[in-house]
Formats: structure tokens, C-alpha cells, sequence
């Protein structure tokens, strides 16, 4: 449309901008933007993480080769650590306070719970420090940042496998014939990793925002231990005595307490299913689902807040 000057020249009116009146949403759909670092749908998310596998498997094992590289031992002390505690537990326990009482086999019984437990504390405090110990690796690459949990978890996984040889040869010892029930140990295992991942997950984003957790959790985990008859026979302390229903309960749901119990019952001739709590595998298989989505999905809501601020 055109318009009259003042001195008589036909002039043609501005026209507003094609864009003038649009909201930034209107705008970022109309050229095909999209937000910087932006949290993808979760199957997107999960196949990003798929599409990552290789990284998180260099990644675990790169981190578990430097975790020793400064020891004059080296790798040797993937498999002394839990041998000392082990020991320090039976001299503290087993001899002092008398926990192997009515527990035989004591030893391959206490190197077993020291080992399976030892792997669900480090995967909780590595998964505690996984963004905020790595925060420049975080900020300066794009990846799904549920990599780092996964690889931490799967780096103490690999670091077990150093003890479960260790533990094999207890057992050869202390004459535990292999049977078929050893092979349970692997269905009791790969429930164990995926519970553990879970709540790495949940702690690596507590603690990406209150870094002081990592102070505390080491406190909190040794209570767990406590509590998981790692160093005891729970069902010993508790045959024939007058046990308060809720704290039996609890006993016997500890998700700890269960997957140890379990690799004992594969491994231990003299390890009974009547030491087991009711429904065993439905709870190792309960808490591995549970742990396992409910920490996926609780990360990934906070994927694009991780490294930020």
C-alpha cells in the first residue's frame, strides 16, 4: 500500500515485520529452534544412552585402571581392601564379640557379605560424587549425563570381579564343593548391579546439588552395613527370640541384607533356603525394578540442570 508525501510523491507505507507480534515459542517453532541442553524425552534419552554404551564401558575401565595407578601394588589393591576389612571385621566380630557362634563356615560367610556389600557402598558413594566431582567434563561435552552413574557402577562391577576370584578361592579352602547353585550367583549378581545403579542414580543427583552429602553418606552406609548382617547371622540372632514384627520386617526387606543372603545361599554348602527370608527372589527382583526405574527416571528429570549454576 502506498501514501501521499507532502510534496505530492507517492511513497509506499512500511510494512510491520512478518514476525512482529510473535512470542518466542511462536518464533523457535516457526524457524525450527530448539533449547540449548534441553532434557530429551526418556525414550530419547534412553537411546542417546544406548548410543553411548562404548563410552561408558572406556570410561569405567580407564577410571578403574587410574584408581590404583599412584600404589606400588596397583590393581593388587582391588582385591587387599576387602581382604583387610574382612579381616579386621572376623578379629573385631567374629573372635572378640563372637558373632561366629552358630554360623558355620564363619569365614567364607563374612569374606561374602564384606565383598557384596562393599560393591553396593562404593557404587553409592561414586554414584554420590559422579556430576559433582565431575563438573568440568559435565559443562564442556554434550552426553546424556546418566553415562557417569552407570560407569562408576559398572567400574565397581569389574572391581568385584577381582574379589569374586579371591572369594572362590576361600571357598575351594574352606572345601566348598562347585555345584549348580554357584550359578545363581549371576542372576543374584546382575540384580544387585542394577539395584545399586538405581540408587546411584538417585544419590548423583542429591548430591550434584548438596555436595556435602558425600561427607555424610559414609556415616549413613556404615549403619546400613550394621544392619545387613554382613559380620552376623540375622537368622540367628533372631531364632527363638521374641523379635518385634516391624523390626523382622525390616530385617528381612534390607535390600543389602537380601543380595548377600543370596550369594551366600549359591555359594555356602552350609548356607540353607531356610536362613533366607520369605519371597527372596521376589525381593531381589522387586528392588532391582523398582530401584532400578525409579532412579533412572529421577535423574533424567534433572538432566538439563546438571553443571549449571
Amino acid at each position: 500500500m502506498s501514501e501521499t508525501t507532502h510534496d505530492g510523491v507517492l511513497a509506499e507505507r512500511p510494512q510491520p515485520p512478518a514476525d512482529e507480534g510473535l512470542s518466542p515459542a511462536e518464533l523457535a517453532r516457526k524457524y525450527g529452534l530448539s533449547q540449548s541442553g534441553a532434557r530429551p524425552s526418556l525414550p530419547a534419552y534412553v537411546a542417546e544412552l544406548w548410543d553411548r554404551r562404548h563410552f561408558v564401558s572406556a570410561f569405567s575401565s580407564a577410571k578403574l585402571t587410574a584408581q590404583f595407578s599412584q600404589a606400588k601394588l596397583g590393581q593388587l589393591w582391588q582385591v587387599v581392601t576387602p581382604l583387610l576389612n574382612a579381616l579386621v571385621y572376623y578379629l573385631i566380630f567374629g573372635l572378640l564379640i563372637g558373632t561366629s557362634r552358630g554360623v558355620p563356615d564363619y569365614i567364607p560367610f563374612l569374606v561374602t557379605g564384606v565383598f557384596l556389600f562393599t560393591f553396593t557402598q562404593s557404587s553409592v558413594l561414586a554414584g554420590t560424587r559422579a556430576i559433582s566431582g565431575n563438573l568440568g567434563l559435565v559443562r564442556a561435552l554434550h552426553f546424556p549425563r546418566a553415562c557417569l552413574p552407570i560407569s562408576f557402577c559398572l567400574m565397581q562391577l569389574k572391581q568385584l570381579m577381582f574379589s569374586m576370584v579371591v572369594l572362590v578361592v576361600i571357598l575351594l579352602g574352606f572345601r566348598q564343593v562347585p555345584g549348580w547353585s554357584w550359578l545363581l550367583a549371576f542372576p543374584a549378581l546382575a540384580l544387585q548391579f542394577v539395584f545399586n545403579t538405581g540408587l546411584a542414580m538417585v544419590m548423583a543427583r542429591l548430591g550434584s546439588k548438596t555436595p556435602d552429602l558425600a561427607q555424610l553418606m559414609p556415616f549413613v552406609l556404615r549403619t546400613w552395613m550394621y544392619a545387613s548382617g554382613v559380620m552376623y547371622s540375622i537368622d540367628v540372632i533372631t531364632r527363638g527370640k521374641h523379635v518385634p514384627g516391624f523390626i523382622q520386617f525390616v530385617l528381612d526387606v534390607n535390600p543389602a541384607a537380601v543380595y548377600i543372603d543370596l550369594m551366600r545361599f549359591a555359594l555356602i554348602d552350609s548356607f540353607t533356603a531356610h536362613q533366607l527370608p520369605p519371597h527372596v527372589w521376589a525381593l531381589a527382583l522387586g528392588w532391582a525394578v523398582v530401584m532400578g526405574v525409579v532412579g533412572f527416571v529421577f535423574f533424567w528429570k534433572a538432566e538439563e540442570r546438571y553443571g549449571r549454576g
